[in-house]
């Protein structure tokens, strides 16, 4: 029985293969002008907190902790905001962009399954589509896209459905800028030049991953080992000097059986001096103990037949020296695209990456910066983990900075992650014991998080100072935080219940009998029912069939209790009942609305079972928001009053249109919660 890891999902999911085709094309220059006459000088700034929880955010506006918030707090421009079922991040922003829920935009969880080929797991939000026909020269495969072969290069298509917002902008000749936008990978087209985009979350660095560090120590593997979310390789040291180390890069799609390209690197170590040496491509950098290196740039070299020039592909990492002696330890940042020089399109036009560094250098495009993996995996303590994330902080600063000596008026929006990757591994507003850390550790480590707060609270207090009163200035989050104490393995529980043949199989994916298999859990909120004439393998009876079963599972998945007596699920939803829209491919049966504390395992997300469906979180990643809608609302501040009650993440895009003067489309089922 085999378990599909994540790096399996990874290496068989599209996303995961980098293309010598890089889909970067020539889209309408960025036009700064002929704004319309009466909007010439409107300014709209989104600043978007991912995570900021309401709790927390007046916990600390009650001890005057956060006083630019309170300042609009007290001026009636606070709210709860509602976030999306289920509150998954790319689901929640894709809400935002589309001002309607999932069955508008398709996204209904961060994995979707294929029902034709029966559970086969894949990335919501993106897809890489392989390239269709190639001719065969010696070891490699050629795709030729001219005439009279015409053969389809593979290309990475963005999977969210719908018209963003900023399309009615765009058309009406009104500028949107948006930097680190989640769900936009690969970024949506400007089709009339009025907006530029830099992606955000979904981005993948070079290994095709949300984000893959690589480890050297002298105590290392004997063989390179691939952990989820790392690879670890041996150091060999010989008169202190190692043999010669490697960097993994993309992989060569155009080899009949595609190889990474490689990068090697040598280390040279003084155990006097506390210091390495690091060889690497021409650089020399001197680190030492516990110090950071500078973005380091990359040539992958990705060999061609003999009648092509080799392919290089621009990559950058930064290097971190832990200990020289007695064990030398070196961790390397995930390989991230070089924004100088992309071999993927990170921007919208394309040439704005390019134009951010050739002001500010080099910087991190993967979606997901906060090395969290390197943490979980305990390659990183709790110190280097803050550590890192405050240099992801000042990197966003900076580029906040150039944002807006870049704005002139429209739209700008602009994305923090640290408001939530940070709280995922370091939350925890309880006197229960954490999942790894001592009582002190884990209230040292929320203050650490509080702080992070208090910094974004200078930068809102910043940006009212520089505009006053003439911009509208939103302060919004797509979603709160809780604690992660609990796992349910859905998968578990429905094998012991009789819904899932047969019991005690490993992984659905391998081993589910589907003739006697009714309902599976696949992603983090999602159940599905094996439903005949739509799954492969599917044995339920649309129609009454279908709808009896469904609220038997409603009921009695509510009706499940933890040891303390706690209820394990809130809500379940039928989606049949909750969501509407064209987008409706891919949506689950039914959305696990966990109480608080709950979440699904780990196991849960890719199929896997484990001995009992409820257990203990230990995870470094202790706190979470898939959990319901309801137990982890996001924040909504303004410099003008709110005037709707319970706004929405799916009222945000049709208030700032209606700003501008321009009518809320018919599609969009958010309406406008500012007196304007």
């Amino acid at each position: 029985m085999k378990r599909l890891t994540r790096r399996d999902f990874l290496k068989n999911s599209g996303i995961a293969a980098t293309s010598l085709a890089t889909g970067i094309g020539i889209g309408p220059a960025y036009a700064k002008g002929n704004r319309p006459a009466g909007l010439k000088d409107k300014k709209v700034i989104v600043i978007g907190f991912d995570g900021m929880d309401p709790g927390l955010c007046e916990f600390m506006m009650s001890r005057g902790r956060l006083p630019n918030l309170e300042n609009l707090r007290r001026t009636g421009g606070y709210s709860p905001l509602g976030t999306s079922t289920p509150p998954q991040s790319p689901v929640a922003w894709a809400n935002f962009i589309n001002g309607a829920g999932p069955g508008s935009h398709g996204i209904f969880d961060f994995i979707h399954r294929d029902p034709e080929r029966q559970a086969y797991p894949f990335f919501s939000a993106a897809e890489t589509i392989p390239g269709a026909g190639y001719v065969e020269f010696g070891d490699y495969k050629l795709p030729l896209e001219f005439w009279p072969f015409n053969h389809e290069p593979s290309k990475t298509v963005l999977k969210r459905q719908g018209t963003p917002f900023w399309e009615y902008l765009d058309k009406a000749g009104i500028a949107s800028t948006f930097y680190d936008l989640p769900s936009n990978y690969p970024p949506s087209p400007s089709k009339f030049g009025h907006h530029r985009c830099l992606s955000g979350m979904g981005t993948p660095d070079m290994l095709g991953s949300y984000g893959t560090y690589q480890y050297f120590t002298e105590d290392g593997p004997e063989e390179t080992e691939y952990v989820d979310g790392g690879i670890h390789s041996k150091i060999t040291l010989a008169d202190e000097t190692s043999r010669p180390l490697t960097l993994e890069g993309p992989a060569n799609s155009l080899l009949k059986t595609p190889e990474a390209s490689r990068v090697d690197f040598v280390v040279h170590r003084d155990t006097l001096a506390d210091a390495v040496v690091v060889e690497i491509q021409g650089h020399t950098l001197i680190l030492n103990q516990g110090q950071w290196s500078e973005w380091v740039p990359l040539d992958f070299n990705l060999s061609t037949p003999s009648i092509m020039p080799d392919r290089e592909l621009s990559g950058i990492c930064r290097f971190y020296l832990q200990e020289v002696s007695p064990c030398l330890r070196l961790y390397v940042t995930p390989i991230n695209t070089d924004p100088g020089d992309p071999s993927i399109q990170l921007t919208e036009p394309p040439d704005f990456s390019r134009e951010i560094a050739d002001k500010l250098g080099l910087f991190y495009t993967t979606g997901f910066q906060e090395d969290h993996k390197a943490l979980s995996n305990s390659i990183f303590n709790d110190e280097e983990f803050v550590i890192q994330s405050q240099s992801v902080l000042q990197e966003r600063l900076n580029l906040l900075d150039y944002a807006l000596d870049d704005f002139d008026d429209g739209l700008l929006f602009f994305y923090f992650s640290s408001t939530d990757l940070q709280a995922h591994m370091l939350w925890w507003d309880s006197d229960d014991p954490h999942p790894t850390r001592s009582e002190g550790e884990a209230k040292k480590y929320f203050k650490h998080l509080q702080d992070v707060y208090v910094r974004m609270d200078e930068v809102v207090g910043d940006l009212l100072k520089r505009y006053g009163s003439d911009t509208h200035i939103i302060v919004m989050s797509d979603h709160g935080f809780s604690n992660f104490k609990r796992q349910f393995n859905l998968n578990t529980w429905l094998c012991q219940y009789g819904y899932l043949e047969p019991y005690g199989c490993g992984s659905i994916l391998e081993d589910a009998d589907w003739s006697g298999t009714v309902a599976y859990g696949l992603g983090i909120n999602s159940l599905y029912l094996n439903l005949k004439g739509r799954e492969q393998y599917g044995i339920v009876e649309p129609g009454e069939e279908r709808d009896a079963l469904l609220d038997e599972l409603v009921s009695k998945l509510e009706a499940i209790y933890d040891y303390d007596g706690r209820q394990v699920i809130r809500k379940v939803y039928r989606t049949d009942k909750i969501y509407s829209g064209a987008a409706l491919e891919y949506a689950p049966d039914l959305i696990i609305g966990y109480s608080r504390d709950f979440r699904a395992s780990w196991d849960t997300c890719l199929g896997t079972l484990s001995e009992g469906y409820l257990m203990d979180n230990d995870s470094a990643w202790g706190a979470d928001h898939c959990m319901d809608a309801s137990e982890v609302p996001g924040v909504l501040f303004s410099n003008r009053p709110i005037a709707g009650n319970n706004p929405s993440l799916i009222d945000i895009a049709p208030s700032i249109l209606t700003e501008f003067g321009l009518e809320i489309p018919s599609g969009m089922t958010g309406r406008n919660v500012f007196g304007i």
